[in-house]
């Protein structure tokens, strides 16, 4: 559970297999080389740190993950989440929140919340991954139009209002440079998937501009020189106050990391048919975020489409991603000061196509077409997304989820009253009809689950007994769980007909969920053994003895 993949592949590693994964890793390395300078900068800090997390991070995460093939860095999804942090907390909160999220992501390993976190409703993904997409491309009008304003404000709406106010003054070298870099992507790989379309385009654009001096600015004018070695590594100083200040923005990112990289994990198992473990992944996204923030470093995850790119290259094994940072590092330690040189345009065309194919607009689609309540999911995060901030987005998203999940369990609950005039038949396929059940036997049926949610409607249809009868027989056959407030319920019944003089039989209690819970609540014990049946059969068979010991004891009273 807790051992990584590395350790597994390496009992059996080939020589044929390390020449797959050294050259799947070297092209890894090249096409993230201009993600991790891009996410960096859109996401408000100096292009550097991604350089930073990509080899300090996606080396951690290969060597310590629960995947084979994973590749962790930087990644698109981060982009507005870090961009908030640095905006209001600086630089040094990013490194605190990252390393708090780091070992939070260590803790929900450890205590195997790594299945868990599959569990988060699908339309709610999608609606936050569309708006974290929509955030991206709106964050980088700015530079691949070359329009010049000051700061772009962070409030979406803002955002496009001060766009809006300054077309005027459009730099169109710059919009055929971001053009250009878009046009290259898209249609580069109908020549070759080699050679990734984002270098390509990167390596063009950036020719272009300093050989013809084109009035476009660049990663030097912006930010200067880029480092060309990793800096030297400081614990990020941590106390009462700041943790207290930092503990949201660092719980968002520890759940959007946890989210995206086990549902990266998820697609690569996928592809290579392997199975992950998802809570040792957990563990290495912890690990990896803490030596991130350590070195300067900005927040990693597994990254979905270069893990993807990992495997059509022949990657099987983590020697892969681990020559993925190699190659970073080497890149940036011998051909740094060149990316200085690179257009923020072109880094503005990558990243709109990075947004579009965040933007999932075709499972959007899909899930606008599905049920009312998934598409309540889907707008009210994708909505709160984009217009007040992903951490409500997701907290609401949640919350609105498991509640509208509750009103289907509750819709799917019912109680039946199979000795009314209206049910003449029972419910096992006309098995029993109501001339089967002795006179003075009340039967109810409990269908679903008689949770908090459903209990009002088993406390209603005991409200509609006129007379106490002398059986109540409760038949929960259909009943898959219980909880607390189902359990008071039945013990409210169970004291009610007491005092009644009236027996309660408990018929067809089959879950072991609700068996135990009967049990640990003393009721098995209170209601007697013999009045808890497996089957209606005996349930009717146990309220005949009862109706026969009753009159027999009334005809001795007598």
């Amino acid at each position: 559970m807790f051992r990584p993949k590395l350790v597994d592949t390496l009992k059996d590693y080939s020589t044929a297999q390390f020449g797959k994964d050294l050259l799947a890793g070297i092209i890894v390395g090249i096409v993230a080389l201009p993600l991790a300078i891009a996410f960096s900068i859109a996401s408000g800090v100096s292009p550097e740190k991604g350089l930073y997390t990509a080899v300090i991070a996606g080396f951690i995460i290969s060597a310590l993950g629960g995947s084979r093939v994973q590749i962790g860095g930087p990644t698109g999804a981060f982009i507005v989440i870090v961009y908030g942090i640095v905006q209001q907390n600086g630089i040094n909160g990013l490194i605190i929140a990252t390393f708090m999220a780091g070992i939070i992501l260590v803790m929900m390993g450890a205590v195997g919340l790594g299945k868990a976190i599959q569990y988060i409703p699908y339309p709610l993904i999608v609606g936050f991954t569309s708006g974290i997409a929509l955030l991206i491309f709106s964050s980088q009008i700015k530079d691949f139009f070359g329009l010049q304003m000051g700061p772009v404000p962070a409030d979406f709406i803002e955002k496009w209002k001060g766009y809006a106010s300054h077309l005027a003054t459009v730099n169109w070298y710059a919009f055929l440079i971001a053009g250009g870099n878009v046009f290259i992507i898209v249609f580069w790989p109908r020549i070759t998937h080699k050679v990734p379309g984002s270098l390509i385009a990167l390596l063009i654009s950036t020719a272009v501009v300093s050989l013809l001096h084109l009035p476009v600015e660049t990663i030097g004018a912006r930010f200067g020189d880029i480092p060309s070695s990793l800096p030297a590594p400081a614990i990020p100083a941590l106390d009462f106050t700041t943790i207290k200040n930092m503990v949201q923005p660092a719980f968002t990112i520890a759940l959007l990391g946890g989210i995206e990289s086990l549902l990266s994990a998820v697609v690569a198992d996928g592809m290579t048919g392997g199975r992950h473990r998802s809570n040792m992944e957990l563990v290495a996204q912890g690990i990896a975020n803490i030596g991130s923030s350590v070195f300067g470093g900005i927040p990693a995850t597994g990254a979905i489409a270069r893990t993807a790119t990992n495997i059509k290259n022949g990657a099987r094994t983590p020697v892969a991603g681990i020559v993925h940072a190699t190659t970073l590092l080497l890149i940036m330690l011998f051909a740094g000061k060149w990316a200085a040189l690179i257009p923020m345009p072109a880094l503005a065309g990558i990243l709109v196509v990075v947004a579009y194919n965040m933007s999932e607009w075709h499972s959007f689609r899909a899930v606008l077409k599905g049920p009312h309540s998934d598409i309540s999911v889907l707008l009210t995060t994708f909505l709160l997304t984009v217009l007040i901030d992903l951490t409500v987005a997701i907290e609401i998203g949640i919350v609105l989820a498991a509640f509208l999940f509750m009103r289907k369990m509750i819709q799917t609950s019912g109680v039946n009253i199979l000795t009314s005039r209206q049910n003449e038949r029972g419910s096992d396929n006309g098995t029993f009809s109501r001339h089967d059940i002795p006179k003075g036997v009340e039967v109810f049926e409990i269908t679903g689950p008689l949770f908090f949610g459903a209990t009002y409607k088993f406390k209603d249809a005991m409200r509609v007994i006129e007379k106490p009868p002398k059986v109540l027989i409760i038949r929960m056959g259909q009943v898959p769980i219980i909880d607390a407030t189902g359990i008071k319920a039945i013990q409210e019944v169970y004291t009610a007909s007491k005092l009644q003089h009236t027996k309660l039989i408990l018929s067809e209690v089959d879950s072991i969920q609700v068996l135990k819970a009967l049990r640990d609540a003393r009721l098995l014990f209170a209601i007697g053994k013999g009045n808890v049946t497996t089957s209606f059969e005996a349930a009717l068979a146990r309220s005949k003895t009862i109706l026969h010991q009753q009159c027999t004891s009334e005809a001795l009273n007598s």
